[in-house]
Parts: C-alpha cells; sequence; structure tokens
C-alpha cells in the first residue's frame, strides 16, 4: 500500500473544481502526455486488464474494460469533477461480486474494504484526499426500503465534487462540513437503490458457465502481482493529474451518464491506443443496456410502453376510452397490471399513475354517440419522446397529423375510433359539452 500512498496528492485539495485556475481552454482529446502514455499508458492498462480478467469473469468485454479504467481513475481522484460508483451486482449468491472487490482492493487507491459503515465513520475517513470505498454484501446495508436513508444520501451526495455534509461537532457545537467526495464500488445480490445505479458503472454479474474458468485468487501471489500493478498506475498516473485535471473529453453520452464516465474515458484518453475508442464502445453500450433495464423495472415507464402498445393495436386511434385501455391493459398476461393494486389496475389507479406526466382524462365522444371518459393519444406523444425514445420512429409517420394541424392544414382521414369535433380544430379530439 506504501507506493500508492507515496503516489497520491501531498496537500490540500483544491475544492473549486479541476478546472481552476488553468488559464486556458481545457483539452478535449488526448493530451500531449497522453501521447507519451500511448505506449506506456495503454500498456499498463492491457496488462491490469488481463490480471483482472485472470481472476473473475466479467459480463462483457465492455464490462471488463470499464473495470480497468475504474480502478486507474481511482488513482487522479483529487483532479476529478465527479466520483462514479461502481455497482456489483446478481441476481445470486455465487457470481464473482466479492471476487471482484477482491481484485479491486489490491489495485485501486487506498481502498478501505466493509460490509457495513456508519455515516459518522464514513464522513471521517474520505477527507480530503479521499479513499476508495469498498463494501460489499451491499444488500444487507440497503434491506429496506428507508434503511439507512442517510447513508444512502451521503453515496449520493459524494458522486459530485463539493457537495459536504454538516454536521455540529466539537465542544463548541461548531457546524462543520465533512466531504463526501469519493469512488466507491458496492457489491450487491439484486439491485442497489436506484439513486446509486443511476450514478455508477454497473457490472451484472452471472455465475460462471462450465467451460469458463479463472485463477483461483489466492493473497499470497495475487496481491503481490496486483499491488505491483496499483503501483504502476500511480507512477504513471502521478504526474499526469495536473493534465487530467483540464481535460474535458468529447463524450458519446450526456447529463449524469456523461458525469459518471468522464474519469473512465478522461484515463483512456490520457494512455491513447485502442483505449480511447475502447472506452466510447463501453460507454455507449453499457448505459444504453443500463436504460433498457431501468425502463424494464419502472412501473411507470413500463405503463407508457403499454400504452402505445395498444393504441398501437387499435390502429392509432385519436382516443381511447379508459375503460377499452384499462381491459387492453389486463389483458397482457406478461404485464404486471392484473397484480397491480388489490384487484388489478382500475381507471382510477390509471388516472394516478398518469398525472405524474401530466396526463389526465377527459369526456370524449365515441362511434354511435358514445360518450365516455378516455385519453387523447397526442397527450402522450411528449411523455413518448422524452421516457421512450426508441419508440419515436415507429409513431413519426401517424404523427404527421398533429404537424399538419399545427401548421393550419386539414388534417389527414384518422384511422379507427374518432371523437366528433370539426376538422382543422386543436390538436386534441373535441371533448363533450
Amino acid at each position: 500500500m506504501a507506493g500508492a500512498a507515496q503516489q497520491e496528492g501531498t496537500g490540500p485539495v483544491d475544492t473549486r473544481g479541476p478546472d481552476h485556475g488553468t488559464g486556458s481552454r481545457p483539452p478535449r482529446g488526448p493530451a500531449d502526455p497522453g501521447e507519451r502514455g500511448s505506449g506506456e499508458g495503454a500498456e499498463l492498462l492491457d496488462e491490469l486488464r488481463a490480471a483482472i480478467g485472470k481472476y473473475v469473469v466479467l459480463p462483457s468485454d465492455e464490462a471488463l474494460t470499464a473495470v480497468t479504467l475504474w480502478v486507474a481513475a481511482t488513482h487522479i481522484q483529487t483532479v476529478l469533477q465527479h466520483a462514479p460508483r461502481l455497482a456489483v451486482v446478481g441476481p445470486t449468491k455465487g457470481c464473482g461480486k466479492s471476487r471482484v472487490l477482491d481484485v479491486l482492493h489490491e489495485t485501486v487507491h487506498q481502498p478501505i474494504m466493509t460490509v457495513n459503515m456508519s455515516t459518522a465513520v464514513l464522513f471521517r475517513i474520505i477527507g480530503k484526499n479521499p479513499r476508495t470505498i469498498l463494501v460489499d454484501e451491499a444488500d444487507t446495508v440497503f434491506s429496506k426500503a428507508g434503511d439507512n436513508e442517510e447513508l444512502r444520501g451521503l453515496l449520493n451526495a459524494g458522486h459530485q465534487r463539493n457537495r459536504p455534509a454538516w454536521r455540529i461537532s466539537g465542544p463548541e457545537h461548531k457546524p462543520t462540513p465533512y466531504p463526501t467526495f469519493a469512488m466507491a464500488a458496492l457489491a450487491s445480490i439484486g439491485d442497489l437503490p436506484d439513486t446509486i445505479t443511476d450514478r455508477a458503472v454497473v457490472l451484472r454479474m452471472q455465475k460462471r458457465k462450465p467451460g469458463e474458468k479463472v485463477t483461483p485468487f489466492r493473497s499470497r501471489y495475487a496481491t503481490p502481482e496486483l499491488n505491483a500493478l496499483r503501483d504502476k498506475l500511480a507512477a504513471w498516473l502521478g504526474p499526469l493529474r495536473g493534465t487530467a485535471g483540464r481535460m474535458a473529453p468529447t463524450m458519446p453520452v450526456e447529463d449524469r451518464a456523461a458525469d459518471t464516465w468522464e474519469p473512465l474515458v478522461i484515463i483512456a484518453d490520457l494512455a491513447g491506443g485502442h483505449w480511447p475508442a475502447s472506452a466510447r464502445a463501453a460507454c455507449v453500450a453499457m448505459t444504453r443496456y443500463e436504460a433498457v433495464q431501468d425502463e424494464q423495472t419502472n412501473l411507470k415507464t413500463r405503463l407508457l410502453r403499454d400504452i402505445h402498445r395498444v393504441f398501437e393495436a387499435h390502429g392509432n386511434p385519436e382516443a381511447l376510452s379508459s375503460l377499452d385501455l384499462v381491459t387492453a391493459l389486463l389483458q397482457d398476461p406478461d404485464a404486471p397490471w392484473a397484480e397491480h393494486g388489490t384487484n388489478g389496475l382500475n381507471a382510477y389507479h390509471l388516472g394516478r399513475m398518469l398525472r405524474d406526466f401530466d396526463i389526465r382524462p377527459a369526456n370524449y365522444r365515441f362511434d354511435k354517440g358514445r360518450q365516455a371518459k378516455g385519453y387523447a393519444r397526442n397527450r402522450f406523444l411528449d411523455s413518448w419522446a422524452r421516457h421512450c425514445p426508441d419508440l419515436t420512429e415507429t409513431t413519426r409517420a401517424h404523427d404527421a397529423t398533429t404537424a399538419r394541424q399545427a401548421q393550419g392544414k386539414p388534417p389527414a382521414a384518422p384511422a379507427g375510433q374518432l371523437p366528433i369535433g370539426p376538422p382543422g380544430g386543436p390538436a386534441s379530439p373535441k371533448r363533450a359539452r
């Protein structure tokens, strides 16, 4: 551990952020030191990647690339703007989650391993020169909804620099800020709280197949090998901290995903070689996969998708009655709606769930003069575009009708049931009076 400790920063951290005082535009790609590192750095990351892959079977090549870059990023934490979490999750025991933490413990910057930790302890071990937090059996820490909200809040806040936790301390009861910024890896059976995974590079582990072999992890020979790689990382990245702190790499993703992956891409750009392309490919693949997982587990997003399917099955009418919509949703045997609530989804439940998207029912007249509460299809368009963007292409042709109406042109003849109303009117179907 001494080698890594000696290589880390030697003074107070400038908490104003990594771009402070640079006086020049941040480099957007591999900088000159990175070009030098394209031999040394790329080879070192290749070596680290091979060593990690020797002891654990990760779910994909992209995941192995991500873990390698995450380990390296722990050695430049003091200049990063964000501290990505590493969520190592699996459906059952025996998926290799703890073994991942074993390897991380010997390669990351100043690790502290725990299976349980109070927030008071965590406040005091992070400090201005943060250690790397490794939490095994995190499912026991967040076993129930509402458990350890303070710890979860700290882990969420510590994803970004300058989010201290304030506490009263000392005999004078003085308000004192405690740093929260530190990289952390958490291993869990089952998913972690979504506010944590939203700030994490997620490894979804599975049990090894019979043909997948790994080298047994034995401390007597694994630790010296991995510690040597750790010390090489610290020696390589130490002189590049200033460059890393000024870099603003071009990212293939946006928003929080870009915040989380930027430190990994910075490492890749410093290394050069194939790593910049490999890092960005891993970023795109893994963030897309997590977006799909999030949609499938988010009940309200699932509802939007299923309503889109129901409208398509009915020929994309301008509106559907609440009764028809609920009936169609309940008929899907693979959907969760038959078990929703006490007796299954009903119109009241539907209205409450859609209210968060500012979608509300109104009275409409359908075929044969039937009047009923229902939902206009065009009220869903904005939410579909925001929360289910992959559905946009499949609906674009039909939605040309809405665009024509917005331009004051007569709409094309609609298909399916149509609420009664004059052509060329507002985009929404005419409500019954």
